[in-house]
């Protein structure tokens, strides 16, 4: 296993950023090695994002000194997004197989978690997002098709999109993380808009499905002092509290978002009107 650190930054100190350091600090560039579980532990809201790889055979996710604890998974939850071949996720010996975009949450105080693809010629690419915890629920597989599915936008404002609330309050009950996977339409390129900010939690964006000459520019910052953030496929951002979350591609795409925080309600966000963004 392989876990990089990221400490947590002001926004008085990321106005002073230049390109390379926004990326440094915010970008989680590389999440699938083969045979690898890759992880990055961010010190706001002690998330862990990354990803599990499996070719050659199962993979499992352990523990770090980094997380402190003698398993993975003692004092946290876990949300698990295939994005690549069909797969299997194992959990204390419970089997889940997961096709692409199915999801898992697995609960905490699970002991041996085990990743594994079911077709090595189509390997699966298990996305993983991690928050502390301070109660056990049960772990579950939801299915797009069984996620909270909310249309949003429009093609006049080029942000036609369905949100799948999949690991969400109301699918499945976690002790704080939340997440969904939103899908824009073809011929549609924003994400979030108009932006918004949500003091009370940050965020996370996993973008994929962006072909190879595309990009994603991803808008962070305070409201007054933006800055952006170009993006490939399969690469992942952390978005603080204090700093804006929306984003627009050269080419539709899909994007994860993981949220951790004081709250779960999906709707607690203060919208920034577009005219005072700067």
């Amino acid at each position: 296993m392989k876990i990089n650190v990221r400490y947590a930054n002001h926004p008085d100190d990321v106005r002073g950023y230049d390109t390379q350091k926004l990326r440094d600090h915010f970008l989680v560039e590389t999440l699938f090695e083969a045979d690898e579980t890759v992880l990055t532990y961010s010190h706001v809201d002690r998330f862990i994002v990354g990803g599990a790889m499996p070719v050659a055979g199962p993979i499992t996710l352990d523990s770090a000194k980094e997380i402190g604890t003698a398993t993975f998974l003692e004092r946290r939850e876990l949300g698990v997004y295939n994005v690549g071949g069909p797969g299997r996720v194992t959990v204390d010996g419970a089997v889940f197989d997961l096709d692409p975009r199915d999801a898992l949450y697995v609960a905490q105080g699970s002991v041996d978690v085990r990743f594994e693809s079911l077709d090595r010629s189509r390997p699966a690419k298990f996305y993983l997002a991690s928050t502390p915890a301070h109660a056990r629920f049960e772990t579950m597989k939801i299915s797009a098709a069984q996620a909270k599915q909310r249309p949003l936008g429009s093609q006049d404002t080029s942000n036609e999109r369905v949100i799948y609330q999949m690991i969400h309050p109301d699918v499945c009950r976690t002790a704080q993380l939340v997440m969904g996977m939103t899908m824009l339409k073809p011929g549609n390129m924003w994400n979030s808009m108009p932006c918004h900010t949500h003091e009370r939690r940050c965020e996370v964006y996993f973008y994929f499905d962006v072909p190879e000459d595309a990009r994603v520019f991803h808008f962070m910052g305070q409201p007054t002092e933006t800055r952006h953030i170009a993006m490939a496929n399969e690469q992942a951002v952390i978005s603080p509290s204090w700093s804006i979350h929306c984003g627009v591609g050269t080419h539709n795409y899909t994007f994860i978002w993981a949220m951790g925080g004081d709250n779960q309600t999906f709707d607690d966000m203060d919208a920034v009107p577009i005219s005072t963004i700067r």
